[in-house]
């Protein structure tokens, strides 16, 4: 996905302003830390890679759980290899043992008993940090429709979405997560799902500028608005916040990873959503513009800078 955020009420897009730093930690202070399951990518584009450089691009450290050893490149997907359950959870808990986790972020779970792992991990954390932030990247494909899961992705999501602060789907993932076509249906579904806040993103869709949309709580859209109205305008008028991002040409390996694991180390920041949501838009935006090469195929983020 390609995100840029403007105001909602600019009617044109706009260059992508710089991204916002983060609370700066002083030399003899603990980053805070993020919990990561995902999984691994030999590529170095997507996955635990992409999570780990783009929480430090916030300034909060990654602290990362495998679920998975993936068979791909920086285009496709031949095979996926789920981490047994005992082993994800020993991971986990020697981590939380530690270290105090200031938020979570999940990709692929590779299975449906991981899923239900992680999601018995989150509930024990919640125990003591009741507010803990998780942020769901609900991954079900690669870009080339590769499949990322052993089992069905979607039911392998269930027991995950009524835990997650925030869910980061693309438009084809909504769409598989619910069933329904138009968004509306989709936010109706997902909050009967349990879902808190929804960043609906637009970058799989076409045209010059990339719609991304936050839905929460309370933010219901009207079917009977979503089917007479323009999408974009309905958008606008049910979303919390939209956003308009000038899309960026060519293909990205890691983009949706960037985009959830930045706002995760925002929350773990202690950032307020919607502010994390500005930032991690813009980090990621700037991340896909100076994008590069590795060989023929999608280009990888530049999710760090170097001084």
């Amino acid at each position: 996905m390609n995100p840029s955020p403007n105001q909602r009420q600019s009617p044109s897009p706009s260059p992508s302003p710089s991204p916002s730093p983060s609370p700066s930690l002083g030399p003899d202070a603990c980053r805070p830390c993020v919990l990561v399951f995902a999984g691994l990518d030999p590529s170095g584009g997507a996955g635990l890679s992409a999570d780990l450089q783009a929480i430090a691009g916030q300034g909060a450290h990654a602290l990362t759980v495998a679920t998975a050893l993936t068979v791909q490149d920086n285009d496709r997907v031949w095979g996926v290899h789920p981490v047994a359950p005992a082993l994800l959870q020993q991971q986990a808990l020697a981590l939380t043992g530690k270290f105090f986790i200031s938020a979570v972020k999940i990709g692929i779970t590779g299975s449906a008993e991981n899923a239900q792992a992680i999601a018995d991990l989150i509930v024990q954390l919640r125990r003591d940090q009741p507010q803990l932030a998780v942020v769901l990247d609900p991954v079900l494909a690669s870009g080339h429709g590769d499949l990322l899961s052993r089992d069905d992705a979607v039911q392998a999501l269930a027991p995950l979405l009524p835990l997650a602060t925030l869910l980061t789907p693309n438009e084809p993932e909504a769409q598989a997560l619910t069933g329904q076509s138009n968004v509306a249906a989709q936010m109706q579904r997902l909050r009967e799902q349990g879902c808190q806040h929804v960043l609906l993103t637009g970058g799989h869709g076409d045209g010059e500028v990339v719609l991304n949309r936050w839905f929460g709580p309370q933010a219901a859209p009207d079917a009977e608005l979503d089917a007479e109205l323009d999408a974009e305008l309905d958008a606008e008028l049910d979303a919390l916040r939209t956003w308009r991002w000038l899309r960026l040409a060519g293909g990205f390996h890691g983009s949706g990873c960037t985009l959830a694991a930045a706002i995760a180390g925002q929350l773990a920041m202690q950032v307020p959503l919607a502010l994390a949501l500005d930032a991690a838009q813009a980090y990621c935006h700037a991340a896909l513009a100076g994008a590069y090469a590795i060989g023929s195929g999608q280009r990888i983020p530049a999710r760090t800078t170097y001084f």
